[in-house]
């Protein structure tokens, strides 16, 4: 099976979106040379091309992207060719409705934009596989050829009869009979039994709260059915060309497919990425989705869109200030990346993204953006062969998991105020500015590699996570469970207890008791055993303790004494719980403190505020992203591979800045921060 080596070959490949199909032909001799200028090494051809390749039913067209393709292999580019299939063309929705997607109240959604496609529709898949099968037949032995792109931003749902017939024959293969489904569904409630399969329709809107477990059954589905028309698509491309890795790209953090799934299917895994450059927190969103990216390849991955400068569906799009791009460009790098890629090459004149930015804008290769895209270009040809390819240092790992979260944001729980991926993103936060460099693993996986694991809230786990956990603990490592964890099983069914028994046994809680959602503006200070003191919001939790030591406790309000984080040895090893969301710096205290106590060191210690610390294959990058120039001071001698210049002892550090560190006195295997850092007895 192919991987991305086998398309960066040594490189980190460097390009973007490419619609040529947009321009006139005799544009086609200016953009190869002005991609040769910025050193693009790789393009993305024809994601949104099926009218054009295929203006009627089974009428093809690919004289031009014979043409372009033969263009690009002379000039030395490679070429990512995808399937078109995103976006079909409006004769397939005029001649044939049923493939048009329905939306929960039962309109069509109408073609006249993209994504217009019912995913259980046969004439839709038929379609798809047709236009795939041509292109790949054609295009599988083409020399340029280095990845196949199947569709684009998978993400449409569907609520139509077609989709209704198909959701039932997905029901019937997971449960079987309609006693387990109804069993697994709860249907005594609310006079729900169903009687017969053809009773059941997908989710649709409804009077009141629908049934939980139906939708969570539902994205369950919507996730699979997604997936059906990617390994079809892909199926088709690897069978002509088998040595050609194949790919999609994710939405960051998208709620709409399980990503862990999904990624056991691609031969890459590709992300795109769009962190608000006018929001504080844009760096730390885009480590989080880079490090979930890395995580779910297993290794390197690829960025496969970003903007140089503004993007065009904010309220209000701020291009990038000078030398943001690089430092994001070089934050995915140092977070596994091998592929540095923008939305798109040429800026549009026409269409809805005509104000999003890409490498060429409107005002040509004389702007700004253009110069700093060739200097990146620079960069990443510089740092290729002694980046690509190798692992990121992480011995931490943060539990996600698409299940508990589908299952957390359905209605009629203690708190809509309780957002899943705003709590990972907090916890993660916490993390990321004390520099401990974080995977992201699904809470059933092999977790032996690290010696700290944190969940921020897994509402529903299933009992092989469970177990999971329990060892894991059992065994030696550090676990750090938050708030309305395991109170649920893989149907949303409430554990007995409200929190699973071995969950309770690892933390050493006898019970909770109840659960104290906080109000959106209330706030709770808790006490720790010395005597320091803390805010907490969002949530509280009434505990009784089995054996856990109380390290901090609430001070005021209804649960004022009751125990607010506790701490428990189990078997070898430590599990702490935190039943409140602490204040940011508090939280960060908080976990660090558990690192330490677990034997672990941030990449780099006593860095300035803003100073971003990632190890990667025995390189240390920098990252500034602070307001203002920063000194950092480091032991030993290094060189920087950005300026091939060597130093000792102090890295400067501009305003969006960045150094990529090879030390010139220490073994590679020195850099891991576990090897420097020994346990904590």
């Amino acid at each position: 099976m192919p991987d991305l080596n086998d398309a960066t070959r040594g490189r980190i490949l460097y390009g973007g979106d490419y619609n040529p199909e947009q321009w006139p032909e005799e544009t086609w001799q200016e953009d190869v040379r002005l991609m040769r200028q910025a050193g693009v090494t790789s393009v993305t051809v024809g994601v949104f091309s099926w009218a054009r390749l295929e203006p009627a039913p089974g009428a093809y067209d690919f004289d031009w992207l014979d043409r372009l393709l033969d263009l690009l292999h002379a000039h030395g580019i490679g070429v990512v060719l995808a399937t078109p299939t995103a976006s079909p063309p409006p004769w397939l929705g005029h001649r044939h409705p049923e493939t048009l997607p329905q939306a929960e109240n039962g309109t069509t959604v109408w073609y006249g934009s993209r994504n217009q496609f019912c995913a259980s529709s046969p004439e839709y898949r038929r379609r798809a596989a047709a236009i795939t099968e041509r292109l790949a037949a054609r295009y599988g032995a083409h020399p340029a050829l280095t990845m196949w792109h199947v569709n684009n931003e998978y993400g449409t749902h569907c609520w139509c009869d077609e989709t209704a017939a198909h959701f039932r024959r997905w029901l019937q293969h997971r449960h079987g009979t309609l006693e387990e489904l109804n069993s697994a569904w709860g249907t005594a409630f609310w006079s729900q039994h169903y009687a017969e399969w053809d009773e059941i329709l997908p989710p649709r809107q409804a009077q009141y709260i629908r049934n939980p477990a139906q939708l969570l059954d539902f994205a369950r589905f919507t996730s699979d059915a997604l997936l059906e028309c990617y390994t079809a698509e892909h199926a088709i491309v690897a069978r002509h060309s088998p040595a050609i890795p194949v790919t999609t790209n994710h939405m960051p953090f998208w709620r709409g497919q399980d990503g862990w799934a999904w990624a056991k299917q691609q031969d890459a895994v590709a992300l795109d990425i769009y962190p608000d450059p006018d929001h504080a927190l844009g760096a730390q969103h885009g480590a989080l989705v880079q490090d979930l990216a890395r995580s779910m390849a297993g290794g390197p991955w690829m960025l496969m869109e970003q903007a140089t400068g503004a993007v065009n569906w904010r309220p209000v799009n701020r291009p990038k200030p000078h030398g943001l791009t690089r430092l994001w460009s070089l934050q995915a790098v140092a977070r596994g990346a091998d592929a540095i890629c923008f939305f798109q090459w040429r800026q549009s004149r026409q269409g809805a993204e005509k104000f999003h930015s890409a490498m060429l804008p409107h005002s040509g290769p004389g702007h700004r953006t253009f110069r700093e895209v060739t200097a990146l270009g620079a960069d990443l040809d510089r740092l290729g062969p002694a980046v690509s390819g190798t692992p990121v240092a992480a011995d931490t790992a943060l539990l996600h998991d698409w299940d508990a979260w589908w299952a957390s944001e359905q209605p009629g729980r203690p708190s809509e105020l309780l957002d899943y991926q705003e709590n990972v993103t907090a916890w993660h936060r916490a993390l990321w500015e004390a520099n401990h460099t974080t995977d992201l693993a699904h809470p059933a996986a092999d977790l032996t590699p690290y010696r700290l694991v944190v969940i921020p809230s897994l509402y529903l786990l299933t009992d092989a996570a469970l177990d999971n956990l329990a060892a894991y603990v059992r065994t030696g490592g550090t676990l750090v469970a938050g708030y309305f964890t395991g109170v649920a099983d893989h149907q949303d069914r409430i554990r007995p207890g409200g929190v699973d028994a071995r969950l309770r046994e690892v933390l050493g809680l006898a019970a909770v008791h109840q659960w104290w959602p906080l109000n959106a503006d209330e706030t709770l200070h808790c006490t720790t055993a010395d005597g320091d003191t803390f805010e907490s919001t969002l949530w509280a939790e009434e505990l009784e303790t089995a054996g856990a030591e109380t390290v901090a406790r609430y001070r005021d309000g209804e649960l004022a004494g009751h125990p607010a984080v506790t701490r428990h040895a189990h078997g070898e090893g430590t599990a702490w719980y935190l039943s409140t969301r602490p204040a940011p710096d508090a939280l960060r205290a908080l976990l660090t403190r558990a690192a330490r106590e677990a034997g672990l060191r941030p990449a780099a210690e006593h860095l300035p505020a803003g100073v971003e610390a990632v190890r990667r294959g025995g390189l240390l990058f920098l990252l500034n992203h602070g307001p203002q120039q920063v000194s950092c001071d480091l032991p030993g001698h290094w060189e920087d591979l950005l300026t091939g210049k060597p130093g000792t002892g102090t890295v400067t550090l501009e305003r969006h800045g960045a150094a990529v560190l090879r030390p010139a006195d220490l073994r590679p295997a020195d850099l891991h921060p576990t090897a420097m850092y020994p346990a904590e007895q």
